[in-house]
């Protein structure tokens, strides 16, 4: 479980980028098809763009066809919490970073295998730690 983070509204402001705090403080989304990570297929770790806690890897990204980017599992579940979302006059299930509460998008049940799940989370609210590529010797 990761060590819980707590800032003020104010440190949160001066920390992030507008779009980050509007999407990550303020549960905003941004539009679809215009996230910095929509089509990344880099390798590595998508980490909280606001405490860096380990949340995706490339491993389980994929291509939903959203406008998000997508993954079909965290990198591991005790970093992630789910919540009921019923804004927007709908029923949806909420994605946060369980270290900073950082709003991160919304889980779906039309995933593909292993688990069926799709992760659809915002590029403002993730920070890509690309993996090295190992040098030829």
């Amino acid at each position: 479980m990761p060590k819980k983070i707590v800032k003020s509204d104010a440190e949160w402001r001066e920390q992030l980028t507008p779009e980050q705090y509007m999407i990550t403080r303020k549960k905003a989304t941004e539009r679809p098809f215009t996230g910095e990570y929509n089509k990344t297929k880099d390798e590595g770790s998508y980490r909280c763009s606001c405490c860096g806690t380990e949340l995706f890897t490339s491993e389980t990204k994929y291509d939903s066809g959203s406008g998000w980017p997508s993954f079909w599992a965290p990198a591991k579940s005790e970093n992630v919490r789910i919540e009921s979302d019923e804004s927007h006059g709908m029923e949806r299930t909420e994605v946060l970073c369980r270290a900073c509460d950082a709003h991160l998008g919304h889980l779906f049940d039309d995933g593909p295998n292993p688990t069926g799940q799709r992760f659809c989370i915002n590029s403002a609210s993730l920070r890509l730690e690309k993996k090295e590529k190992k040098s030829a010797k």
